[in-house]
């Protein structure tokens, strides 16, 4: 049940809202505006029914102090039929709605109802505009390698600027990822990103998704249909695979580039254009060019900045970092304890080749820890195909010749990881632990075990 705050200095009217709802809502109530105020500093209040005129503390001036200490909180006032006027000023200073003496039980119900389900809502869009920026800051493009380091960077510079984006790497490499990462750092993410996969949409379709169309442009034209370009007026599209477009959609796209609109197919009204354009390919586009198979007037326009996602075996020290990240996203999922990982199955995960790249090892993750029976995933939790690459691993500098066992090369590969990290945070072991998702002390404890001096390494870099 909701909790709700009556402060009215009229016994009668305090007791007439307690009869009528004390089924269906924990009423607590106040005398006069100073007393409500500490009744709502001290309690859980979802939603005030504030007198307005009182002695003392007025209902405005009561308002406005709610305003300062919960400026979120429903306030609905109370007010006579003679003051109707200043209840309606009471609205623009901030309250939710407003109620005349005598109350309609079945009406001041309604009231309250409708003024706590739109501060739910609120709440609820608040919540998932703070989800939007977290998933698509920085925190979910996971990596301490120097390649992914550069990518952050170039993703800061270009974030809130205009210019045009080419990103390109292997399938599953994370471009949409980035794609939106640039989108919601921007001036534009209040705005709509639409992503468009042009690979899994049919040539004969590709124009009406993108463009939109008039009615009966075509057999099945029933209706007027909004296009992509459209829909993401002021935010930003996000093509992918632009490199499986046919060159007569390409020039269209040129077209919009260049001009700043397009019309609708079938139509002859021209539609203006503000759209941030960022396109992906795992295709060479420069040989796509000389085959005769791309634009090279387009590759030149939406090749203003390239930003090359390597391939995960290209970054193997980024393995540990993803496959803790990739678990700790599946926990909060599925509302379950986060596992650990035993170190001869991570061994086995990063001497993989991830031909799929991130997207297959977040799949493998994924299926891993829902499959898993322990607390601690255990090589034969982990999928054939991962474990059949891997025999043995050539030792690193450092060592004689020969081979090392799984738990020496975790330790090994724990140690370059830390040390990184480190290097990267300037030596601030707080920061270092909050990049590596662990904690001050686990740190600690590791570069104690590990053998690593902060205090050489740093002498090291000098």
């Amino acid at each position: 049940m909701h909790n709700l705050l009556i402060i009215d200095d009229e016994s009668s009217i305090r007791e007439t809202l307690k009869v009528a709802l004390k089924d269906r809502f924990n009423l607590q109530t106040a005398a006069g505006g100073k007393d409500g105020l500490n009744l709502l500093n001290e309690g859980d209040i979802d939603l005030v029914l504030l007198d307005l005129i009182m002695p003392g503390m007025n209902g405005i001036e009561a308002l406005k102090a709610i305003r300062q200490m919960k400026p979120h909180l429903p306030v609905i006032m109370l007010t006579g039929t003679s003051m109707v006027k200043a209840a309606v000023e009471a609205i623009k200073a901030g309250a939710a709605d407003y109620l005349t003496k005598p109350f309609d039980p079945e009406e001041l119900i309604l009231v309250i109802q409708n003024a706590l389900s739109k501060h739910s809502l609120e709440k609820e869009v608040k919540r998932l505009h703070q989800e939007i920026n977290t998933v698509y800051n920085f925190e979910h493009l996971v990596g301490i390698s120097q390649v992914m380091h550069d990518i952050y960077e170039k993703i800061e510079l270009l974030a809130d600027t205009k210019t045009t984006v080419l990103i390109t790497g292997e399938s599953g490499t994370g471009k949409e990822l980035v794609a939106r990462a640039l989108h919601y750092n921007s001036s534009r993410r209040d705005k709509p990103i639409i992503a468009i996969n042009c690979a899994a949409i049919p040539e004969t379709l590709i124009e009406s998704e993108l463009f939109g169309h008039e009615r009966g442009a075509f057999t099945d034209a029933q209706g007027k249909r909004i296009g992509q370009f459209e829909a993401a007026h002021e935010g930003t599209l996000f093509l992918d695979e632009i490199g499986d477009l046919s060159l007569t959609t390409q020039a269209k796209i040129l077209r919009v580039i260049q001009e700043k609109e397009f019309m609708r197919v079938g139509g002859n009204q021209t539609i203006k254009s503000d759209v941030r354009l960022i396109t992906a390919t795992n295709k060479n586009l420069e040989e796509e060019v000389k085959k005769g198979n791309f634009r090279s007037d387009l590759y030149y326009r939406i090749n203003v900045v390239p930003l090359f996602l390597p391939s995960l075996r290209e970054r193997k020290e980024d393995i540990g970092l993803l496959v803790k990240h990739f678990i700790r996203k599946k926990a909060a999922e599925e509302k379950k304890p986060v596992k650990e990982i035993a170190p001869d199955a991570l061994a086995s995960l990063i001497q993989y080749d991830w031909p799929g790249n991130v997207r297959e090892l977040e799949n493998i993750i994924s299926r891993v820890y829902t499959l898993s029976s322990g607390s601690t995933i255990t090589p034969n939790d982990i999928p054939e195909t991962c474990r059949s690459s891997v025999k043995s691993m050539p030792l690193t500098q450092g060592h004689s010749s020969g081979e090392i066992n799984f738990e020496q090369a975790v330790k090994e590969f724990e140690k370059d990881l830390i040390v990184k990290a480190l290097k990267k945070n300037h030596y601030v072991q707080t920061r270092a632990a909050q990049m590596l998702g662990i904690s001050r002390r686990m740190l600690a404890y590791k570069l104690q075990i590990l053998g690593v001096s902060i205090d050489q390494i740093a002498a090291k870099d000098n």
